[in-house]
């Protein structure tokens, strides 16, 4: 009887969970057509065959795909998009398998038949171990060579996950590894060169690049399918895209996902970084590019990625040397001259696109151009499931949890997160490690990352999007500052509601307010609610100062305004907190100095309401000035809201006294409720002053003190006067 056979067409694994298992999905219907069960082995062939368990996957019914990861794809010598034939494999145990490791670090001893139990292999396949596998699916073999580390091997990295080649296999074909195979582990990494089709497998996969769906979606259309599939170009009577723009933020993926597209599309990738073809020698710089687009003809079809862009390709007009100039002529000639380029794609990447010369970012040179942000966080989400693929990871480690508190985080400090929290555990057992001694078992199972070594890492790690303006807000909640219920409710319907529940804005056809006005006499609260509320909406907060804006030179207030509200824009969602509004946005046209605040002025009202709209950025301004701003920001559309932060009533000041005392030893005879009664006129600061003058009168009095008492609290409110009164007096004085 024939073997039934299906063609299918490859696709990306869609789950993180898939990736490294060895697995395939396909649709239900085609599965019942072949025969075959969940966990049952197919045989994939591509330009080479290989083996794998199928799964159903419920989401592909009816599409005639099959979803196999990076690694797989390499084994089948086939890509995304293209067929491959599927039929049930006839699989054998195997007598002998002999593997060899591609990385150098690992060294192996004793019986290693027991990670690799029921792995399927094909000789010249390359799989990944130390990966757990999901416990729903049948047959897997059980774990990764982690469960088997202590018995079976020494100095392997048990942070990362081990790639093995399959060296040879008896007899040939489909084997599975079972309890009478004899496993052979060559100690010497096998060189990947020698083995066609696979010399870039330790480069990036589609898979291992987190949370960019639509951004590899658009390279895959613009790079891979020209280089592929140039027919369909010919036949449409148009020349394919010759250049990709990628640019955003450093750190958020741009040179991965360059290096995952010339990997996928089996291109010859060809990397430029910027500054170095420049040359001492007059020409040597031009003739480095020519060298390099040459190499790529000649080998085509390829990839030109020049990393940092804007090093090499200025705007002409505003750089200096002459050589700056000629290189960017050069490039632009390479680009689009009279010499057909062929099958060459070039693709720039840079964080800085308004410094490259305009004659590049036209069709023709750089066709597309791909912004590539700050990840949300979902995204930020997918990106921890790779870097936490192959960590043991503790049971109390959410990643969901993780990807909420990292606003503002790019793939690059996620990445460095992962890491960081794995180095706490390394320290943490570094002082049971003897030199030149084998690592005990019990040392190597505390190997294990826990929810509190990630919290740990995430006060050394910050947002490199915002590390120049970011603030560490400090941890105070609404409970922390007594009173002012008012303020705090309106400030929560106005920050905190928009940023948390977009839906619910969106459901009654409303937009969120855009500014609100904290105002009042000093020390009522302004600040400590600014900061509150940005703690409360697990947001990013920069604090702008007001007057730190101003500079001398033209033009640099007004671009540090804009600078602050493009990262807000970047690494929403962002509490901007402007304090001391009133020394920036004073009205124009009283003002004596040289123009600075009416530009600031209209650089603030432009941020807020102009052409380029505010997405989940909340704006908050304190001032005890509101009469001396300007009315043009006052408006409905730019301050919506403006909240008085009033003086405390008796129960306010209650409220403040409880918060200010609760980590006091008070003695006895102490009562808040009287307090609050005789401090009528007090403002939440002059609180504070009067319960930090209260404890260091107690020490004054004896430093064996272990309670405050009343008498204290008495002292210092003879000593520390409201401010109201205070300033009152001052008049009286002048």
């Amino acid at each position: 009887m024939e073997d039934k056979k299906i063609h299918l067409k490859v696709a990306e694994a869609n789950s993180q969970s898939d990736i490294g298992r060895g697995i395939a999905k396909i649709d239900p219907t085609c599965m019942q057509k072949l025969g075959i069960n969940d966990g049952d082995v197919i045989e994939i062939i591509g330009n080479k065959s290989t083996g794998v368990r199928a799964i159903s996957s419920q989401t592909d019914v009816n599409l005639g795909v099959i979803r196999i990861d990076g690694t797989i794809r390499k084994n089948a010598r086939t890509s995304i998009g293209e067929e491959v034939e599927i039929k049930k494999a006839e699989v054998k145990e195997a007598k002998k398998v002999v593997l060899a490791p591609v990385e150098h670090h690992v060294q192996i001893q004793g019986d290693v038949r027991a990670p690799f139990l029921n792995t399927i292999v094909v000789q010249g396949d390359l799989f990944v171990s130390g990966i757990q596998a999901p416990s729903n699916v049948p047959n897997l073999p059980r774990g990764g060579i982690f469960d088997d580390i202590f018995k079976n091997m020494i100095n392997v990295a048990p942070m990362g996950e081990l790639k093995f080649a399959v060296v040879s296999t008896s007899p040939n074909g489909v084997v599975i590894i079972g309890q009478n195979t004899h496993v052979e582990v060559h100690s010497d990494p096998v060189d990947l060169s020698k083995i066609e089709g696979v010399s870039n497998f330790v480069d990036v996969s589609y898979e291992d690049i987190g949370g960019l769906k639509e951004e590899v979606k658009k390279v895959r259309e613009m790079i891979e399918i020209p280089l592929k599939r140039p027919e369909l170009f010919e036949r449409l009577g148009i020349s394919p895209p010759k250049g990709v723009l990628m640019h955003g933020p450093p750190g958020t993926g741009k040179t991965l996902l360059a290096k995952a597209v010339a990997s996928e599309s089996d291109a010859h990738f060809i990397v430029i970084n910027g500054p170095e073809i420049m040359s001492k020698y007059v020409g040597g710089s031009e003739e480095n590019l020519r060298e390099f687009f040459e190499e790529a003809e000649e080998n085509a079809p390829s990839i030109i990625f020049i990393d940092e862009l804007d090093a090499i390709a200025p705007k002409r007009e505003e750089t200096q040397g002459e050589v700056e100039r000629r290189t960017v002529a050069q490039l632009l000639t390479l680009m689009d001259g009279l010499k057909a380029r062929g099958q060459v794609v070039v693709i720039g990447a840079t964080n800085r696109p308004d410094s490259l010369d305009p004659a590049l970012r036209r069709p023709g040179r750089f066709d597309r151009e791909i912004e590539i942000g700050v990840p949300d966080r979902e995204e930020r989400k997918e990106v921890l499931e790779i870097h936490t693929r192959s960590m043991p990871i503790a049971e109390d480690v959410n990643l969901e949890e993780l990807s909420e508190i990292t606003h503002g985080f790019v793939g690059a400090d996620l990445e460095a997160l992962c890491k960081e929290a794995a180095m706490r555990v390394v320290r943490r057992v570094l002082p049971d490690i003897k030199t030149d001694e084998e690592i005990p078992k019990e040392t190597l199972q505390k190997l294990v990352v826990t929810k509190d070594d990630f919290k740990k890492a995430l006060k050394e790690i910050q947002p490199s999007a915002l590390r120049e303006i970011l603030v560490q807000i400090p941890d105070i909640g609404w409970k922390d500052i007594g009173g002012l219920d008012n303020a705090k409710q309106e400030l929560q319907e106005a920050v905190e509601w928009p940023l948390k529940y977009p839906e619910n804005f969106e459901k009654f056809g409303v937009k969120p307010p855009k500014g609100t006005l904290l105002y009042g006499s000093p020390g009522t609260g302004k600040t400590l609610l600014a900061k509150a509320v940005a703690n409360e909406s697990e947001a990013n907060f920069i604090a702008v100062k007001g007057p730190e804006l101003l500079s001398k030179w033209v033009g640099e207030s007004e671009k540090g305004v804009r600078e602050i509200f493009r990262k807000a824009r970047q690494t929403a969602p962002t509490v901007i907190f402007f304090d001391e509004i009133d020394s920036i946005a004073s009205s124009r046209g009283g003002s004596g100095d040289s123009g600075v605040t009416q530009r600031v002025v209209n650089q603030l009202l432009t941020e807020i309401d102009g052409m380029e709209e505010l997405r989940d950025v909340a704006i908050i301004a304190a001032t005890n000035r509101p009469d001396i701003i300007d009315p043009g920001l006052m408006r409905p559309g730019r301050f919506d809201r403006h909240i008085k932060v009033e003086s405390p009533n008796e129960e306010g000041r209650l409220a403040i006294f409880k918060v200010h005392t609760q980590d006091m030893p008070l003695a006895k005879d102490v009562k808040l409720e009287k307090l609050s009664k005789q401090t009528d006129g007090y403002v939440g600061a002059d609180i504070e002053a009067v319960c930090r003058e209260a404890a260091m009168l107690t020490l004054r009095d004896s430093l064996e003190s272990t309670e405050v008492k009343m008498k204290f609290f008495t002292k210092a409110m003879e000593k520390v006067k409201p401010k109201q009164l205070e300033e009152e007096n001052l008049v009286q004085y002048s």
